[in-house]
């Protein structure tokens, strides 16, 4: 990438985010906007805007975020998106402190070093502004190469210091969310998976309810058998979307009655898509099926909750630290019986997981990974084949017949400044919803432990395949000749081609940031559909309730993408310090921004009071080991003779992970006992605890729950604690 086309990508982000942040200054003043730009705030039953509309000016949101407090972001949208701030604030502090030494030291080393004439270019040659003030200037001996070994140094110490502060401050979080005097019911019980089968004459409920009881005399309330609920939750979701077809149908009756008193109800074809088969007035035929299916899930619920049992359940205790110590403890002397973990919320469960067995569990784990490993693999060669193919003289070389065309100066610059970035977005962006399906078949039982496990499989997929597949994937394409005559040489090919891109990652930092920012501010793109879908497709309040829906933040994409680009921030951090005030912007602006959207637009769909940030501080780590071993391999390529001194960094990071490991790693697995012993403001009602836990296809359309005395409560009730 030549440096027009490089100011070229720049100043177009630039101008799209500055247009973007216009529109949704604009877009966000309408009170017809506002289940868009306020959701959460309207969820909450409060002013989507203080003050009113028109008394906004287009900094006003601004002031709101930095203003906000992190009690605030707990308040609003809970502690794990706290914990997400966390991060942003750690990976900001990382590249502030770094860049205060590197900048000023690092490119005036670089810029009057007149030994070499990019030789070893960070632009492939063509880029000759910016080798200047790389590495890439300096001569491959030296005493200026000092300069930037002590700079890895400096860099991996302030990373060190603010890993260690944040590790602390999310610790704190989790503790004061968990000792809250406020009434969960998730503290009140645990999972229980692997149950073995009972013995002859004795129901499971019966096992369950005397095993604990016999344990925990005191403390145990009652047990709920897990069903398999497949057939009972089919009728449920077929009745259910009966129901929203009723009210739609009686809305557009209600609607059409107010123009015309005589106008006719409305009717449908009841066979293939509705356009075929017999005419039926549509609410008659809708409240017959929901008559229809309610009897049908009423006999259903009785066969699942008495002969669809399985071998795991929740239990309950009258105490939150009676239930956070049997989460902890070790119920049988073989791993495969008894298992006990927390039970997370109920909102959370995935029920379709919590019966399968031990062994089935570690046989799934072991198929995904293996699955990743291989999805991993395969991508990484459509990944570095596009990468060849987006650069552009790799493209002409393979389709000489586009020549003509590359060639004319403003379609080349353009080409060059926003074709590989685009071809690189679009390829991550297929991928979640795979990763995700992948998480939940490896028989996870909570989503917010799904979320963890697809995000550390986007991480780790992102690093390879992005960050060293599209460094590779140029370089190997354009030397593959050269490699085929020495083989040897690929290491030194290798080595030399992560300076090579540096440009092409200062872009893509650029437009993840100018114009990926620009659109999660803006909003433009969930406006539209919510406008759409409100003006030719919702008929009643829940139907456009549904269309402008938030959502949460999406952690399981969003700490991938994040992390990606502080791995490359990180490690172009002493090979091209230049790249650095894109990432202190890139997590600036993130920082300020989605604060704002975490205040006012999305609504978390789970609580794991920070559970995920253990993993953000391995992953965190893990590229912290990634920078320092390649600023190893790239001093071993300047065959600069103290490149030893540099050996330790590895050694020193993976003793930093190991303390704190074992320090802070047990918290966030289990409830400390010493938390969860504070007093609560009010007795819990037990009652309520127990039915928060029931599926809604079991409990839909019941006025009492005499149902569930047989299957699901024999009750051993022993009175409730305030602890």
């Amino acid at each position: 990438m030549d440096f027009p086309s490089f100011l070229t990508s720049l100043g177009t982000s630039l101008i799209i985010f500055v247009v973007l942040m216009l529109l949704f200054t604009w877009l966000s003043r309408k009170p017809g906007n506002a289940e868009v730009y306020y959701p959460n705030r309207i969820l909450k039953g409060m002013n989507p805007v203080e003050g009113g509309y028109m008394t906004r000016n287009p900094f006003s949101w601004i002031r709101e975020a930095m203003s906000s407090s992190e009690t605030d972001i707990i308040n609003m949208s809970g502690v794990d998106t706290a914990v997400y701030f966390v991060f942003l604030g750690t990976a900001l502090g990382i590249f502030v402190f770094s860049g205060i030494v590197l900048l000023p030291v690092l490119l005036a080393v670089a810029s009057t070093d007149h030994s070499i004439k990019a030789a070893n270019t960070t632009s492939k040659g063509t880029f000759n502004e910016l080798d200047s003030l790389s590495m890439g200037h300096i001569g491959n001996s030296g005493p200026r190469l000092w300069a930037f070994i002590v700079a890895t140094y400096w860099v991996s110490v302030v990373t060190y210091y603010l890993l260690w502060r944040a590790y602390k401050h999310v610790t704190e979080l989790r503790a004061k969310a968990l000792m809250s005097p406020e009434i969960r019911a998730d503290q009140f019980a645990i999972l229980v998976r692997d149950i073995p089968p009972a013995s002859v004459g004795q129901s499971k409920k019966e096992q369950i309810d005397s095993f604990f009881s016999a344990i925990y005399p005191d403390t145990f309330y009652r047990s709920m058998v897990v069903t398999d609920n497949k057939e009972v939750n089919k009728i449920y979701e077929e009745l259910e979307g009966y129901k929203k077809k009723l009210a739609r149908a009686e809305a557009i009756y209600a609607e059409s009655k107010k123009t015309n008193p005589d106008a006719l109800k409305p009717s449908h074809k009841t066979g293939f898509l509705g356009i075929v088969g017999e005419k039926v007035d549509s609410i008659e035929f809708y409240n017959d099926k929901i008559k229809e299916l309610i009897h049908q899930l009423e006999v259903e619920q009785k066969v699942t909750l008495k002969e669809k049992q399985q071998s795991s359940a929740l239990v309950f205790f009258n105490s939150r630290v009676a239930a956070a110590s049997a989460s902890q403890n070790l119920h049988a002397p073989i791993v495969d019986r008894w298992t006990v973990i927390d039970a997370p919320e109920p909102r959370q469960l995935i029920w379709t997981n919590l019966s399968k067995s031990f062994y089935v569990r570690i046989i799934r784990q072991y198929v995904v990974y293996v699955v990743v490993f291989l999805t991993i693999f395969f991508y990484l060669i459509p990944i570095g084949f596009v990468s060849a193919l987006t650069t552009l003289d790799n493209l002409v070389k393979l389709l000489p017949f586009l020549k003509p065309v590359v060639n004319q100066k403003t379609i080349k610059t353009v080409l060059e400044a926003f074709l590989p970035q685009l071809a690189l977005i679009i390829f991550l962006a297929l991928l979640p919803k795979f990763l995700m399906f992948l998480s939940k078949a490896e028989g996870i039982p909570s989503e917010s432990h799904v979320t963890r496990a697809a995000s550390g499989k986007y991480f780790y997929f992102a690093v390879l395949n992005v960050f060293i597949g599209v460094t590779l994937g140029g370089t190997l394409f354009s030397n593959l000749q050269s490699i085929e005559k020495d083989p040897n040489s690929i290491f030194r090919v290798l080595a030399e081609s992560l300076p090579q891109n540096a440009t092409f990652f200062l872009t893509f930092v650029a437009l993840k940031f100018f114009v990926g920012y620009g659109l999660e501010l803006s909003r433009i793109v969930p406006l539209i559909i919510f406008h759409l879908k409100k003006k030719y497709l919702c008929k009643t309040e829940a139907e456009i309730k549904e269309a402008w829906a938030p959502g949460d933040l999406g952690y399981a994409t969003r700490f991938p993408s994040d992390m990606l680009i502080m791995t490359i921030v990180l490690c172009y951090s002493v090979i091209a310090p230049i790249i650095l005030p894109f990432g202190v912007v890139y997590f600036g602006l993130g920082w300020l921004l989605l604060r704002n959207q975490a205040l006012k637009v999305y609504v978390p769909s789970f609580e794991s009071y920070g559970r995920m940030w253990p993993h953000i501080h391995t992953r965190m780590l893990a590229t912290l080991i990634l920078y320092q071993v390649n600023m190893c391999g790239y001093f071993g390529v300047k065959k600069f003779a103290p490149t030893p001194v540099l050996f330790p960094l590895p050694i020193f990071s993976l003793i930093f992970a190991f303390i704190c490991q074992k320090k802070f790693r047990r918290f966030f697995e289990s409830p400390a006992l010493e938390v969860v012993s504070h007093e609560l403001k009010e007795v819990p009602n037990m009652d309520v605890v127990f039915r928060s836990f029931i599926p809604p296809c079991l409990s839909a359309g019941k006025s009492d729950d005499h149902q569930f005395e047989d299957a699901l409560s024999h009750v051993s009730k022993t009175g409730s604690s305030s602890v």
